[in-house]
This record gives C-alpha cells, structure tokens and sequence, in this order.
C-alpha cells in the first residue's frame, strides 16, 4: 500500500479460470492463456466467476498468509479461504469472547459501532449540505437497554440516510428503497457490490490481527458468516463505499450502460464491475495524513488501525473510540 512501503497489493480476477501451481508460482489458467500471479507482491485475492483450485494452490496461499475471496455471479460476497491462523491468541479469544456474553460490555461496543457509522453518514451528509434528524435519532441510543433497541435505531438512522441519495444522485439512479438480494435497480446494486467488497476487505484485516472474526458485538454471531466484519464495515461503508458510488455517478464514470437489467434484477455487467474495482482498489491505497500518528496511511491501513483499537479494548489497555473521517 502506497505511502505506508508496504509492496503487496490486492489482486482480482475477473473471469472464470482455474489456477495451477508450479514449485512456488500460481499461474492463473483461462481462455487468453496462462498468467502467473506474483504471490510475493500479493495482500489478498478476490475472485469473480467460476475458479478452480487444486490443495497445492491453497497449501502456497496459506504458507504465504494469502485469504482468498469468492464471489457470486451476482458479484456478491459467497466465502473465503482463510489461512491457516498463525496469529492466534488464547487469550484474546477468551476475553472476545467474554465481551460477547457479559452484556452491558457488548451493548457498549454496540452502541459505539453504531455511533461512528452515524457520525460518519453526517459527515457524508454535511459534505453535500444535506440536513437531516440523524443526530436526534442518534442520542436515542444513550437510552437503550437491549441489542435489538440499537440494532433499531441503526435501522432507522441509516433508512433516513438512504432517503437522502436522491438529493446527491441524478435522476436516473434513484434509490427507491433499499433493496438487496436481488438489488432492483442501479443504486441498489452499486452499494449492494461495495458493501460487499468492504466486508470482504475488512475480512482481510481481521486475519492480519489476532481478532476472532466470527466474534461480534453489534450482529448477532451466526454459523456462516464473518460477523465481527459486519460490525467494522458499518463504521467504513459510508465513508469509503458510499461516496465511491457519489463520485463514480456523478462523474459519469459509471452509467446506465454499465448494467444488466433483467426482471426484478439489476445487476453490474463486466465493464460496470471491473470499473468499480479499479477506483475501489485506488481508493484503497489512497493515503491520507494521520491525525494522531503524524503520518500518511492509506485507507486500507485504517480499517487494520481500527481493528487494533478494538483490540486494546477487548485486552482492557484504551477504551474504543470509533473512526470518524476528519478531513
């Protein structure tokens, strides 16, 4: 990641194929031919469309920490392969865990992740001089008691948020209502695919502290999903995902063209997705001047900082105070 001498990159496949190792190189296999996949210079994989991988190839991935992430024909987050854990922490893991079932602590980180997805959707909102009673809603939160109370006001807060993307939006991609599997227009399936992009990436950083992924506080924990990244995407998804999609509509970088409309299903065509990952990945290494390290991170290294302040929390070392955007 660029700014922070960090070499290794994210790297995406984007068509069917099947990959093949020879000694210690990956070789990705399609119609075109052969390529060779630079393992030593690759953060995590994502893959889109059909892939086929021998053992071999999942033995080299994880000898090198590599995750992988799959994702559907709809361009939706369906699973990964995730590393063997050198990073484990017996410990950690108990405590994570005790947070989870000592209730008043789990309601606090809760309430906590639910606070700086709001205040970051006001810094969203504030930036396109769009007023709105998020904040009302939001000191709600102090009086709530239960999990499924803040998982209200969540709900509610982030409704009103969508109301407002027909103020920053042109005409043609109105938001008519959040809809998701499948998304129904084109709105619907750009935040659909960046969310779960986001989840994924935040995934990645998951695996690269001693966290327990499967732990969470504000989702309720579930047998197939990573819910401790549901809770992190929600700080990062209005800032990071949301005004990608602002920027990339507006600009007219992403257009009516760039989608397949079928019956009740709007989805991203190949040109449409492979745009949209070329700015998320640019946006990912893009780096900005840290206000208490005093010195340029890219945004991908946040999302690792903010998992290592959930860290320190969980260990009792510094309270958890979530990420608001300053800039």
């Amino acid at each position: 990641m660029n700014g922070e001498k960090m070499n290794k990159k994210n790297y995406y496949i984007l068509s069917e194929g099947i990959l093949k190792r020879k000694e210690n190189t990956i070789y990705f296999h399609n119609e075109k031919g052969k390529k060779p996949i630079p393992i030593n210079k690759v953060y995590s994989i994502y893959a889109y469309g059909q892939i086929t991988f021998s053992s071999q190839v999942m033995s080299l991935l994880s000898k090198n920490g590599i995750p992988i992430h799959f994702f559907n024909y709809y361009g939706f987050y369906s699973g990964s392969y995730y590393p063997r854990e050198t990073l484990l922490s017996g410990d950690l893991l108990v405590k994570q865990a005790s947070f989870y079932l000592n209730i008043p602590q789990r309601i606090e980180l809760a309430k906590l992740f639910v606070e700086g997805s709001a205040k970051n959707i006001l810094k969203v909102l504030k930036y396109y001089k769009i007023e709105s009673n998020i904040e009302n809603t939001l000191q709600e939160l102090d009086k709530t008691t239960k999990i499924t109370e803040i998982l209200n006001i969540e709900g509610r807060i982030r409704a009103e948020y969508y109301t407002k993307f027909d103020e920053i939006l042109p005409e043609n991609f109105k938001m008519e209502g959040r809809s998701r599997q499948p998304p129904k227009n084109m709105i619907n399936s750009l935040i659909s695919f960046g969310n779960s992009m986001m989840y994924s990436t935040v995934l990645t950083e998951l695996y690269n502290t001693q966290l327990n992924p499967t732990i969470s506080y504000l989702h309720e924990p579930s047998e197939r999903r990573f819910s401790l990244s549901l809770d992190l995407s929600e700080i990062f998804k209005p800032i990071f995902v949301d005004r990608l999609i602002f920027y990339l509509v507006n600009k007219k970088m992403i257009t009516e063209n760039d989608f397949n409309q079928e019956l009740n299903c709007c989805l991203l065509n190949d040109k449409g997705r492979n745009k949209f990952i070329k700015e998320y990945n640019k946006r990912l290494e893009k780096t900005i001047k840290h206000k208490d390290l005093k010195k340029n991170v890219s945004y991908q290294r946040l999302i690792r900082l903010e998992a290592y302040k959930l860290k320190k929390h969980i260990l009792s070392v510094k309270k958890y105070d979530p990420f608001v955007i300053w800039w």
